[in-house]
């Protein structure tokens, strides 16, 4: 499990596709301390949870490998990750840490793409556009995981919807630079909100 606050921009090093491109292993740079890292621990990667594999320390930097297969990258943002490519970072939530976002399971739900992006005074609004089932999750004040981030949702109209970010936010994930026009993010809905859908189904 996860809180949506992310902890570290990681930098993909290298991508290797095996099992005939089913699968790509990816090498990831980041600042967390190695010997904290153990293998087959989870790590948010742009919302995606992905389990370690390995783990070493190059140039004065850490890396970590991990492994991304066929639905992850079917589904998310993932398909067009390249080296090179930035990643929002988040280790997964101890007993005791701080609960600072909202539960995120690191289960990708879609993806969202970018409708329009107004540069504000030291802030950004962003609107998505997303599937008609993803959307009936979204609600105004209610909490949306977008590349890993949690975010409260400003507005709402149909499949659309939009979020303000903070400066705070800006530096230190990637929206300052990725978010723009066109541009698609993982998107993962809020639990509550899936659990409240379902029971209304069921009702």
């Amino acid at each position: 499990m996860f809180t949506g606050i992310v902890t570290d921009i990681g930098e993909i090093e290298s991508l290797t596709p095996v099992a005939q491109g089913q699968l790509h292993r990816l090498r990831i740079r980041c600042d967390y301390d190695q010997t904290t890292i153990a293998d087959g621990a989870s790590i948010a990667n742009n919302g995606v949870c992905l389990t370690v594999v390995a783990s070493g320390t190059a140039n004065g930097k850490t890396w970590f490998d991990v492994d991304a297969a066929a639905e992850t990258l079917a589904l998310t943002t993932a398909k067009h990750w390249q080296v090179g490519t930035k990643l929002n970072l988040e280790r997964a939530l101890k007993i005791g840490d701080e609960l600072g976002g909202h539960i995120v399971a690191g289960h990708v739900d879609g993806i969202a793409t970018i409708v329009s992006r107004d540069n504000l005074p030291d802030m950004a609004r962003i609107t998505f556009r997303t599937t008609r089932d993803l959307a009936r999750f979204i609600a105004t004040k209610g909490s949306i995981t977008l590349d890993g981030v949690s975010l409260t949702v400003n507005t709402v109209s149909d499949v659309e919807f939009a979020v303000l970010i903070i400066p705070h936010t800006l530096s230190v994930t990637t929206l300052g630079e990725g978010w723009q026009a066109g541009a698609e993010v993982n998107i993962e809905v809020d639990l509550m909100a899936r659990y409240a859908a379902r029971l209304t189904e069921m009702a």
